[in-house]
C-alpha cells in the first residue's frame, strides 16, 4: 500500500485539501452536524469534500490504530465467511464490525469495519489476500480512518 501513498509538504498542494481536513474535524468534533456545513465553514463545496475526504490524511491518523471499511461480495456457500475472517486474523486485522446482507441469487454483501493498525504488509496486501479466498468473489476499500 505504501507503493500508493506520498508524504508532500501541504504548501505545495491546493489549499482545498487542508480545507477538507478541516471539514473533517468540525464534524468529527461535534461543532457540526452536517457536511454541507461543515463545508461552508470550511470555505470548500460539499463535492470537494465528498471528493477527497477518504484520500487525505494528516500523518496522525497514519499511525497507530486505524479503522478500515471493506466491503466484499461473497458466493453463499458455508464457510467463505469464517475463511475471509480466519485470513483477517492471519494478517493482524482486528474485526470491529460485520454486516452482512440476505444473499441474493447466491450471492452476499459483507461490510466489514477493521482495525489494521496490527497488519503489517499494509491494506493494498491485505485486500489481495482477501480476493485470493475461495467463495470471494470481490472485495472494495471504501475508507481508511
Amino acid at each position: 500500500m505504501s507503493e500508493e501513498y506520498l508524504i508532500i509538504h501541504k504548501s505545495v498542494l491546493p489549499d482545498y485539501y487542508a480545507k477538507v481536513l478541516e471539514a473533517r474535524r468540525l464534524l468529527e468534533s461535534g461543532k457540526v452536524r452536517e457536511v454541507s456545513e461543515a463545508a461552508r465553514m470550511a470555505g470548500i463545496s460539499r463535492s470537494t469534500y465528498y471528493k477527497y475526504k477518504d484520500h487525505v490524511f494528516e500523518p496522525a491518523e497514519a499511525s497507530g490504530s486505524r479503522k478500515a471499511v471493506l466491503e466484499l461480495m461473497l458466493d453463499h456457500q458455508p464457510g467463505v465467511l469464517s475463511a475471509v475472517l480466519s485470513r483477517l486474523f492471519g494478517a493482524g486485522a482486528n474485526i470491529l464490525t460485520i454486516t452482512q446482507s440476505l444473499p441474493v441469487l447466491g450471492k452476499a454483501s459483507v461490510t466489514l469495519t477493521i482495525d489494521v493498525g496490527g497488519v503489517s504488509r499494509g491494506i493494498s496486501s491485505l485486500v489481495s489476500a482477501l480476493e485470493s479466498v475461495g467463495g470471494v468473489e470481490s472485495v472494495r476499500l471504501l475508507a481508511i480512518e
